[in-house]
């Protein structure tokens, strides 16, 4: 989390990490644990949890430098996140709806969510590109402007303007060739990524 620049809202929104695991869980063991929270909170205020891979051989170079959040990591053979068996997709930060922001973003993953509300900019996310469902606009309806991310690839480009499309008062922006919200900000700041916004 330290390496993207993210262990200022870790605990904000309950990263942690698999040491011992309850029976049937053994495989998260060694991940972070993404929690997935309810705007309402309470005993009861987590919907999910996915989990993602922190692998020194995953997310380390040759000389145990990380290699996020600019440089592509090396997830082989087995997937990057891994959700509890029978999850459905969710929107990752929705109490960031609840948030009385005119305007809010969406970007493809959880940590670009989080580097967004380290930026002062309300953020949920989906978990991936082809996670979107279409029951996940609705929520977006009410705001003045809501700000679709693309990732810096054709992928990421078809995403965003996928989920525009369903909202209509969607605003499609990119952050340039293989940035993503975390990069963009780990680079320029969190005024850049405003600015970019126009906010």
């Amino acid at each position: 989390m330290a390496a993207r620049g993210l262990d200022e809202v870790a605990a904000k929104f309950g990263v942690g990490y698999v040491r011992s695991a309850q029976i049937g869980h053994e495989r998260y063991r060694g991940m972070l644990a993404i929690p997935y929270r309810r705007p309402a909170g309470g005993e009861h205020g987590v919907a999910t949890v996915r989990f993602r891979c922190i692998r020194d051989s995953c997310v380390k170079d040759e000389a145990g430098s990380f290699y996020g959040p600019s440089r592509k990591e090396r997830h082989e053979g087995h997937g990057k996140y891994q959700s509890l068996p029978g999850d459905s997709p969710r929107l990752y930060n929705t109490p960031a709806l609840i948030s009385s922001s005119p305007y809010i973003a969406v970007s493809e993953g959880e940590f670009d969510a989080q580097a967004s509300e380290l930026a002062g900019v309300p953020c949920v996310a989906a978990q991936g590109t082809g996670a979107w469902e279409r029951h996940f606009s609705l929520p977006l309806v009410g705001y003045e402007r809501v700000y679709h991310i693309a990732d810096g690839d054709e992928a990421g480009l078809k995403a965003a303007e996928k989920r525009a499309t369903q909202t209509p008062n969607g605003v499609v922006i990119q952050l340039g060739d293989g940035e993503d919200i975390n990069s963009f900000i780990h680079a320029y700041g969190a005024d850049a990524y405003r600015k970019k916004l126009g906010l």
